[in-house]
């Protein structure tokens, strides 16, 4: 079958596979993040997403900048993130009950896709690529489109700032320790409850960085967080629950899957990162990347 596929076609799909796998890992980053942080299993995760796309389209309208209206979309969306978590997770850990966080984002993911629907409608809102990154790129044989290409690029930039801030900034290493052992950081004297807000913002801030990428591709729709959120949860679990790195590899995976599915059986495209997620967790319970559970 592969055979009489010409090798430039091959290359070119796993070309939209890579740039579809970096929109996939800046949202299961911001989700491990999270998880590795609070260990809250955030369902409104694609809704922040959501709300990226909605937040570049009214950026751009307003300045007609597209990446103005990205640093928009990080900002305004990170903001709406702190308050969440101060205002209705952060009254909630103290219950110490897992279930009340997942049961408040879930209810999240339901109500404030309605409240877009009545405030912007049911129809989608484009979002126009910008002119700078229109058009395609020819590399030898290949063509490869700017936007994309822009993704991938973009997306390895974000990366690296987010190792750098981890590893080498104080900050970093305080939410590094706080997602070890945050008892111990408390005993020290840092102020945990506000490095889960920070945190929180952070992931939630890639998520909607996600959604704001993903708008030219997609266009901003009120339901697009619901399958967001199943991408973010699937690229997680495969790996590995809290790993930024488990993350990272496990979206440019999916990403590669999807493409390749969609190639050869595109009604199956979706379903294919699902089945990769039960075989992996068939062979490895805790993903690839992710650690044992401590008693």
């Amino acid at each position: 079958m592969f055979a009489d596929i010409p090798w430039t076609v091959i290359v070119l799909q796993l070309f939209f596979g890579l740039a579809l796998g970096s929109i996939y890992v800046l949202l299961a980053s911001g989700m491990s993040i999270i998880f590795g942080l609070l260990g809250v299993v955030n369902f409104a995760h694609g809704t922040f997403a959501m709300l990226g796309a909605y937040a570049v389209f009214i950026a751009i309208s307003l300045s007609g900048n597209f990446f103005v209206g990205i640093v928009s979309a990080i900002i305004i969306v990170a903001v709406i993130g702190a308050v969440t978590e101060f205002f209705l997770l952060k009254p909630l850990y103290v219950k110490k009950d897992e279930l009340l966080p997942l049961l408040l984002t879930f209810g999240l993911s339901v109500a404030v896709p309605d409240f877009m629907k009545i405030v912007f409608g049911l129809i989608g809102k484009p979002v126009s690529y910008p002119e700078s990154l229109s058009g395609a790129m020819l590399v030898g044989p290949f063509i490869f489109p700017n936007y994309r290409l822009f993704i991938i690029i973009f997306t390895l930039a974000i990366l690296t700032f987010l190792w750098l801030f981890l590893k080498k900034s104080d900050l970093g290493m305080i939410i590094r320790a706080a997602t070890q052992e945050s008892e111990m950081v408390q005993m020290l004297g840092v102020n945990v409850s506000r490095i889960w807000t920070i945190g929180f913002s952070i992931g939630v801030g890639l998520a909607a960085l996600a959604g704001a990428v993903a708008a030219p591709m997609m266009s901003a729709t009120p339901d697009m967080g619901v399958e967001m959120t199943m991408v973010a949860f699937v690229v997680t679990v495969v790996g590995g629950l809290g790993s930024l790195g488990g993350a990272i590899v496990g979206g440019l995976f999916i990403g590669l899957v999807v493409a390749v599915a969609a190639f050869i059986a595109g009604e199956y495209a979706n379903v294919s990162m699902y089945f990769c997620m039960a075989v992996i967790l068939l062979v490895r319970p805790r993903g690839l990347f992710g650690e044992i559970g401590r008693e």
